[in-house]
């Protein structure tokens, strides 16, 4: 977000000059945005806070000693929180840090589940045949674990009917019954009559059904030997 400022000019026409200051970038130790960090000749403050590999507090110290102790052991000199007083750098494996960060959001982004709404559209003239097939899309959207948005549409005359959409919907509602949650219930905007299910929530701890053992078949009567 952007802050602006109107600052007038002491001059003779006094004119007025936007001045656009944009927030101080806030980076902390565990989320460290490549970007905009400053890495060892790149940090020119007066003064900073060291801590070093094993995580041992240094002390203050100009950028040059703590650049020269970062040398000393092969590593990088990176400031990881630039708004402190006075800043605070680490010394640490910068490549090696990148590629662990990275790591970490393609493991993140894999576990990641986007949920979409589909919506499927109904008539208030609907026959069975058209709402069964409508209902088991319903159904099957929700059994991939997305959200269904059910819309009815009403055209011309048809909105001094909205009692018939909201039997439709109810009638969805109760037919989907524990495989759904009604996030929204029916409500009307405008000429559209609109429901949203959720697919519904696992209770924790709680296991799925085991199947049943088959049987084994039954022996075989013996025959009597003559």
């Amino acid at each position: 977000m952007y802050i602006y400022l109107h600052l007038w000019c002491a001059s003779q026409t006094a004119r007025k000059t936007h001045v656009i200051l944009r927030p101080s970038e806030v980076c902390t130790e565990g989320c460290i945005d490549k970007r905009f960090i400053r890495t060892n000749e790149r940090i020119r403050v007066r003064e900073v806070r060291v801590i070093d590999d094993e995580g041992n507090q240094l002390g203050i110290m100009v950028p040059f000693e703590a650049l020269k102790i970062a040398r000393e052991k092969n590593l990088d000199l990176v400031e990881v929180s630039p708004t402190a007083q006075p800043p605070v750098c680490r010394i640490m494996d910068y490549g090696k840090y990148l590629y662990q960060q990275e790591k970490r959001e393609r493991e993140a982004k894999k576990h990641q589940h986007q949920i979409t709404v589909k919506e499927v559209k109904f008539r208030i003239n609907v026959d069975d045949h058209d709402y069964e097939t409508k209902k088991n899309h319903v159904l099957r959207f929700l059994g991939e674990g997305d959200k269904v948005k059910a819309t009815i549409f009403f055209r011309g005359r048809e909105m001094t009917r909205q009692g018939l959409g909201r039997e439709i919907l109810e009638r969805l509602i109760n037919d989907v019954g524990d495989k759904g949650v009604v996030e929204f219930r029916p409500r009307q905007e405008g000429n559209t009559l609109h429901l949203i299910l959720a697919p519904p929530k696992a209770q924790p701890g709680a296991k799925p059904p085991k199947p049943p053992k088959p049987q084994a078949p039954p022996a075989a009567p013996q025959t009597p030997v003559q």
